[in-house]
C-alpha cells in the first residue's frame, strides 16, 4: 500500500471522518440537483426542498452501515431507528426550508444550502452516534 494511501485509511477507521465523507458526497449530490432543478424553473424553496428528501434517502442507508457500521436489519432494531430518524429529518427540513425562506434574498442559495447543512451536521453526527445508530455493548 502506498505511504500516501495509508493516512487516508486510517482516517476512515473513524466514523467522524466516514460521517463527513459521506455527508460530502450527499452535499455534493443535493448541490447538483438544486441546480438542476433551478435550471428546470424550479424556485429556491422547491429546489432546496427536492434536494433534501434526495440526499435524504441516500444518505440514511450510508451513514447507518458505512459511517456507523451498523448493518443489524431486524425489525425490532430498523424500525425504531427509521422512527428516530424521521423526526429528526421532519426538524431538519423545517429548519432547512425556514432558513432558505429567511436568508433566500440576502444569500445565493447555495450559500444558503450550506449554512443549513452545517448547522445539522453538528446535531445530527451526535445524535446518530449517542442515540440512532447507537450499537449496545457486547461484554
Amino acid at each position: 500500500m502506498s505511504k500516501t494511501l495509508s493516512p487516508l485509511l486510517n482516517k476512515l477507521q473513524k466514523p467522524l471522518s466516514r460521517y463527513i465523507l459521506v455527508g460530502g458526497i450527499t452535499f455534493a449530490l443535493e448541490l447538483a440537483i438544486i441546480v438542476f432543478a433551478q435550471y428546470l424553473g424550479a424556485n429556491s424553496v422547491l429546489a432546496v426542498g427536492i434536494s433534501f428528501w434526495f440526499g435524504l434517502a441516500i444518505s440514511f442507508v450510508l451513514q447507518k452501515v458505512f459511517s456507523f457500521g451498523d448493518r443489524r436489519v431486524h425489525h425490532t432494531v430498523l424500525i425504531p431507528q427509521l422512527v428516530a430518524y424521521s423526526v429528526l429529518v421532519a426538524f431538519n427540513f423545517l429548519f432547512t426550508i425556514a432558513v432558505t425562506d429567511l436568508l433566500q434574498h440576502t444569500f445565493p442559495i447555495v450559500i444558503v444550502r450550506t449554512i443549513a447543512v452545517g448547522v445539522t451536521t453538528l446535531w445530527n453526527f451526535y445524535l446518530y452516534k449517542t442515540r440512532i445508530f447507537n450499537q449496545p455493548v457486547v461484554d
